[in-house]
């Protein structure tokens, strides 16, 4: 590709850890494609993104945006009002910066961006990183120029044509990572020799998943041969770092893990949600997992990717209405089935694409190429 142009790129989106650290993750493979590369974020107000990406060394500009609640209430009212704004400050984003290209990793803030991108011609791609996708990406389907997805049969929802299959990407930690199980448990102070559960609910914590874990103390207590890493999130670790099973000796309780692929590396089984992000982890890595989908999320999209694992059984879904009585002893019942465990770990691998970075990085390239072809 001619370098006398410095290619310019905006990802826009965000809202949550699932979209951004993948939207890192393609920014940083485009990066290495292209060095000279100018990326701008952009991202919600007040979000995780607005945080992470500077951290991660690329520039940011927040729109006030936030999505439609499922539920009647007063704060939909101001979303009227917050998209128009948006619109009008992506206008005054995309026409001073002059992208080549946009990308949309999902989240409201992608909405705007893209639609102003459509506007003026430019070059767009969205990733769609669930198997039944999100309100703003099946609106901007029938807009954008390519779509790269990471499930099969997705063209119930966009147009086939479209459609690129690139697996969903993953932070590099988790790839080039040589640590081994020894090692992990040392640094997060668990015994050798047990059966080792690690359960989390994203960052943040999931309530339904701690309430589950703080009601079945009794039943770990007769099971002093598993151990169990319990990430409870910075919203509830407070709440619940004193119940009877974070006091447990076999229970381990933190509000957060910074070394997520030391915990995974000492796993025999995860506890976890079922968010895009998590099972694009868990396959890479080969983990074998009990997947509790989030109720909370828009369209129930998590529920439909368990179900994509579980059809294929690479996966054991369990609802979260059924966690309060069945969490620990469902784990415990998978733990003693090492058969299961291997089938689990060997057919989540199957769906791994390691090089899902480089596919997407790729494709928003070759659509600059395209338009300088034109």
């Amino acid at each position: 590709m001619s370098t006398q142009k410095t290619v310019k790129i905006i990802i826009s989106g965000g809202g949550s850890g699932g979209h951004i650290f993948p939207a890192l993750a393609i920014a940083d493979a485009i990066r290495a494609k292209v060095p000279e590369a100018a990326i701008l974020f952009v991202g919600a107000k007040g979000k995780i993104e607005m945080e992470k990406v500077p951290l991660a060394g690329y520039p940011i500009k927040g729109l006030w945006i936030s999505g439609l609640h499922r539920q009647l209430t007063l704060r939909n009212l101001a979303f009227p009002f917050k998209l128009i704004s948006s619109l009008w400050k992506s206008i005054a984003i995309v026409r001073s910066f002059h992208p080549d290209v946009v990308v949309g990793v999902g989240g409201f803030a992608s909405g705007p961006v893209l639609q102003v991108a459509s506007w003026l011609g430019i070059p767009t791609l969205i990733q769609e990183q669930n198997s039944y996708p999100g309100l703003t990406n099946r609106i901007l389907a029938k807009k954008v120029d390519k779509i790269c997805i990471a499930y099969d049969r997705m063209d119930r929802y966009f147009p086939k044509e479209k459609l690129v299959m690139t697996g969903n990407p993953v932070r590099k930690s988790f790839s080039s990572s040589t640590i081994n199980k020894q090692e992990a448990l040392a640094y997060f102070g668990l015994a050798e020799g047990k059966a080792t559960l690690f359960s989390f609910g994203g960052s943040l914590g999931a309530q339904s998943i701690n309430e589950a874990l703080a009601a079945t103390s009794e039943l770990m207590k007769k099971h002093p041969e598993v151990q169990l890493l319990w990430q409870a999130g910075k919203l509830y670790y407070e709440r619940f770092k004193d119940c009877e099973m974070a006091q447990l000796p076999n229970v381990t309780i933190r509000p957060f893990i910074d070394r997520m692929d030391l915990a995974y590396a000492m796993t025999d089984l995860v506890i976890a949600r079922a968010g895009a992000l998590t099972i694009a982890e868990l396959s890479l890595l080969g983990q074998a997992a009990m997947l509790i989908p989030s109720p909370n999320v828009a369209e129930d999209h998590q529920t439909m990717n368990a179900r994509a694992l579980e059809e294929k059984e690479a996966g054991v879904l369990l609802k979260d209405a059924d966690a309060s009585t069945q969490i620990i002893s469902k784990a415990i019942e998978l733990l003693k089935d090492k058969a299961l465990l291997a089938k689990l770990s060997e057919n989540v691998k199957g769906l791994a694409e390691p090089e899902a970075a480089n596919l997407i990085a790729a494709e928003v390239l070759s659509l600059i190429k395209e338009k300088g072809n034109r």
